[in-house]
């Protein structure tokens, strides 16, 4: 991320427009994290895609995020960061009108990439002007209203998306960046100034394309390796091979090269290197398990998608209380505790979810949510705060872009992982129930399971269906048994990380979250 300019001395002109918009641009991004969620089986219908196929729509866009976030600094050094801002902001509007256009599933799985390639510089462009605007003493105030808005927007997304889907019609989660696009544009064509650019930055092509090469390999091996069953399949061996040698080149470049894209000396900073992996699983337990929610209240609970959305909504609100709590509570309780108590509360979350069927009532899937999201509240600050307070402040760019891309990963890793354990793990129920179905099963001798019988053709069809249906929330249990275990294995983590000083009035704080 390019944090050319300086702390400013006293106050910045127009500030309070310039962070409106800079929110807006934030929101808009991680509002379309999600907000595709809740139509993904309506866009399925329009598009003629399978159960598999459709999940697309959210990984490319994840993964071309992931891919464009870490040279976002190297793009604003070299044209001006307000120049790349702005072309981010109006190439994502116009991939989101091609979204809302699209015919097919190959053209929305495109535009969801293009979509993904232009915003992944909005959230750390943005955050840069913010911490830019604001003095040392009010970053904290700063950060905090821009972490709301990082992680509000996923949750908000399918309250949105939900609305919108039910009352006008699935196009519209993608056009309703639009309006918000515009209003971000023109704000800061009017009131944010240009930094200087630097006609001597390079990027290490080598090892971005490496890196580049083996997120998109792993990705594809992740998503069809259940449909064309792993290691069978000559393309799953492909990718396996493109990915491991690719990761095997970016591990080799970074060590030997003098001037690797990613910084070697990173990984020597304990609080870093630990905070990678917290983030990660952060990623993987958060997107992961809203991915989860929707086809589970929408398929097996059968809620209309305005009402699958309103009830995954308590999540924001949890983040966002917790978010202004946390901010209150940092410099006052160590911050490894806070980030002890985020991930129980996470882990308690998954664990009560862990024994839901469709029968669960729609206070016990708010109430557990607001618990998600305030578990999350509890996790994002801290853990940012502590990743960098070991970090040399001429590290901390290269830090962020780092960061941010593990994040990103483990969302679109632990999507593809959750969806393909959910297919897998139904056959797999399926059959072990199936195999107790039989006509000399004395069961089916009762009155009540004569609509059952495995004689009858009606009777096999509804006792398949049946079986179909306790093997599917068998697998989602599974699923949610994961994610808790996931939460609890990082926790003994936090033990280990060094406690961060406050940081002096001169340090550079530029890399405070995203």
């Amino acid at each position: 991320m390019n944090n050319s300019a300086a702390s400013p001395a006293g106050p910045v002109a127009n500030r309070g427009a310039i962070t409106a918009c800079v929110i807006l641009a934030v929101i808009m991004q991680a509002l379309d994290t999600t907000i595709a969620n809740v139509a993904l089986p309506y866009i399925q219908g329009s598009v003629s895609a399978s159960a598999d196929q459709i999940n697309w729509v959210l990984t490319s866009y994840i993964v071309a995020a992931a891919i464009m976030t870490p040279p976002s600094g190297f793009l604003a050094a070299k044209f001006g960061r307000k120049n790349v801002l702005l072309t981010a902001i109006a190439g994502f509007v116009v991939a989101s009108v091609l979204c809302g256009v699209a015919q097919s599933l190959p053209q929305i799985v495109a535009f969801r990439l293009l979509q993904g390639l232009f915003g992944a510089a909005l959230v750390p462009l943005s955050q840069g002007i913010l911490l830019d605007i604001y003095t040392v003493e009010e970053r904290g105030s700063a950060m905090a209203l821009f972490g709301i808005s990082v992680m509000v927007g996923p949750v908000l997304g399918p309250v949105i998306g939900g609305w919108l889907t039910d009352n006008i019609s699935w196009r519209w989660v993608f056009y309703i960046n639009v309006p918000i696009g515009a209003l971000a544009f023109a704000g800061i064509v009017i009131f944010v100034s240009e930094t200087k650019r630097d006609a001597l930055a390079k990027l290490d092509w080598f090892g971005f394309g490496m890196m580049s090469l083996f997120i998109a390999a792993l990705q594809l091996f992740l998503d069809r390796g259940e449909q064309l069953d792993w290691f069978s399949s000559g393309e799953i061996m492909v990718e396996a091979i493109v990915c491991a040698a690719a990761f095997y080149l970016l591990l080799v470049h970074t060590l030997t090269a003098e001037k690797s894209f990613v910084n070697p000396r990173l990984f020597l900073d304990q609080n870093f290197a630990i905070s990678m992996v917290f983030i990660f699983v952060v990623g993987v337990t958060y997107l992961a398990s809203l991915a989860l929610m929707t086809p589970y209240l929408q398929t097996l609970m059968g809620y209309p998608v305005i009402t699958a959305g309103i009830v995954m909504g308590p999540r924001g609100i949890g983040t966002m209380l917790c978010m202004f709590i946390v901010g209150r509570l940092i410099g006052k309780v160590d911050t490894r505790w806070l980030l002890v108590f985020g991930l129980g509360l996470t882990a308690w979350a998954m664990y009560d979810m862990t024994g839901w069927t469709p029968d669960v009532s729609q206070w016990t899937i708010v109430s557990v949510g607001f618990i998600q999201g305030a578990g999350l509240g509890f996790l994002f600050v801290p853990l940012t705060t502590i990743a960098f307070s070991t970090l040399p402040a001429d590290m901390r760019a290269d830090g962020t872009g780092l960061y941010n891309l593990s994040r990103n990963i483990g969302s679109s890793v632990g999507i593809s992982i959750v969806s393909a354990l959910i297919v897998e793990n139904t056959q797999s129920n399926h059959a072990s129930i199936a195999a107790y179905a039989t006509p000399f099963n004395r069961a089916f001798d009762a009155a009540a399971a004569q609509s059952l019988s495995p004689l009858t053709a009606a009777g096999r069809a509804s006792l398949n269906e049946l079986i179909t249906l306790q093997s599917t929330i068998i697998a989602y249990m599974d699923d949610f048994k994961l994610l808790m275990l996931m939460s609890l294995a990082v926790m003994p983590l936090a033990l280990i990380l060094r406690k961060p000083k406050a940081a002096p009035a001169s340090t550079d704080h530029s890399a405070v979250m995203e």
